[in-house]
């Protein structure tokens, strides 16, 4: 998909913020995962400042697309991208984790305007976002119903439940991108539980799969828009993505799944992305 310079520069600009947040959140905190927030960057870039059907200052607006966050625990990349597009101030990020914070750990729809559904068991997002495409459908409603999902949850026997449910429903209401990403907290996927292969599997109950890179906003974008052709199937968009995007000694490293950086740690990253957003501009200008 062709992808007009601005836009681009525009959302590339915007995740490399959103990884400084990150970031800076998670430094605040002193608790909270880096490896996946930081990957899937560009993702929730490319939904909340492109592809997403909402109104930040009205997050209950009716006709409004569903997103829903399965993988709660990568919650400060949604919690950044929020921010940005103007759900609640910027400043607020600070918060992350602490006490009387309206931005926990794992989302909590009471907590947050603008978050769907609480996540923190894995595994139970994809069966959440089913029920309401359902409720959606039933209503007669053309709302779109987005559900992001980590592949390590794919270990989990509720995951195959709502796989196997949304095929026999035919949700066309309902598209899934999964973060494959290749690690989990205990190592790489595929030394814990392998899972490819993972297309063909989803396609053998019903869905209708695409794979992309998850770092080129073309082929995010118009992932999205082709999902929305398909009639009578769920929908998967399989995003391969680098955990730790954006910061050199975080990528590939199953290590930073679960931990924070450290002040040192933390300086040196956004020294980095901040290095890496003057490339961005420069290479548009």
């Amino acid at each position: 998909m062709y992808l007009d310079p601005e836009k681009e520069k525009m959302l590339a600009e915007t995740a490399n913020t959103i990884r400084q947040d990150i970031i800076s959140m998670l430094l605040a905190a002193k608790s909270g995962h880096s490896a996946g927030p930081l990957g899937m960057a560009d993702v929730f870039a490319a939904f909340y400042f492109d592809i997403l059907h909402h109104r930040p200052q009205e997050p209950e607006w009716p006709e409004r697309d569903y997103f829903i966050l399965s993988n709660g625990h990568i919650c400060p990349v949604q919690y950044a991208a929020m921010a940005r597009a103007g759900y609640f101030p910027v400043e607020e990020l600070q918060t992350l984790r602490k006490f009387g914070s309206r931005l926990q750990g794992h989302p909590h729809r009471g907590a947050l305007p603008g978050i769907e559904t609480t996540s923190g068991p894995l595994g139970e997002g994809l069966g959440q976002a089913i029920g309401i495409a359902l409720g959606l459908r039933m209503d007669g409603k053309k709302n779109w119903v987005y559900c992001m999902m980590s592949d390590g949850e794919q270990d989990e026997g509720s995951t195959w439940e709502a796989v196997l449910l949304a095929g026999r429903e035919k949700l066309s209401n309902l598209i899934a991108v999964m973060d494959r990403n290749y690690i989990q907290i205990d190592g790489f996927t595929e030394d814990v539980m392998p899972l490819d292969p993972l297309r063909e599997k989803y396609e053998s109950f019903g869905w209708h799969v695409q794979e992309i890179d998850g770092h080129n906003f073309g082929e995010i974008i118009s992932a999205v828009e082709a999902a929305k052709s398909i009639y009578g199937r769920p929908k998967l968009i399989l995003s391969h993505n680098i955990p730790g995007k954006g910061v050199d000694f975080m990528q590939f490293d199953p290590a930073w799944h679960g931990k924070p950086p450290k002040a040192d740690e933390a300086k040196n990253a956004l020294e980095e992305l901040r290095t890496l957003g003057h490339q961005i501009t420069s290479e548009h200008q």
